[in-house]
């Protein structure tokens, strides 16, 4: 009986992780190079991948979060001055939502899988 119930608490674990939606995060990345961590989403947002240009020529990335409002849209950000806005980069972000979507292309999504069968075969060992 304590097995059951410990295989069930974790598939319900495993459930649980399913409802935050995970997706990679770089603050700023140049050309190929975009350091990236993990992060979890707040309600209401989806994995982004943004591609630009800083000052018209730099090839700039980022990835995270971002409300779903905000996506599939290209914007500039300005640097205020005195009398007019200066681009700085401009640049196109386009979400998905699943985990882990913002991967460079070829990466694989198996590690909600591996963890659900860690969980199945620790409850079986620990009981």
């Amino acid at each position: 009986m304590n097995r059951v119930i410990l295989q069930l608490i974790a598939v319900g674990f495993c459930f649980a992780v399913v409802q935050s939606l995970q997706c990679y995060k770089c603050t700023i990345g140049f050309g190929d190079l975009c350091i990236t961590t993990k992060t979890t989403c707040d309600a209401g947002e989806h994995c982004y991948s943004g591609v630009g240009k800083a000052a018209g020529f730099v090839d700039i990335k980022m990835k995270g979060c971002l409300a779903v409002a905000m996506c599939n849209k290209t914007e500039d950000a300005n640097f205020p001055a005195s009398s007019s806005n200066t681009t700085i980069y401009t640049m196109t972000k386009t979400c998905c939502n699943t985990n882990l979507c913002n991967a460079a292309p070829g990466t694989s999504g198996l590690s909600l899988a591996l963890a659900t069968v860690t969980a199945l075969f620790m409850a079986n060992i620990l009981v």
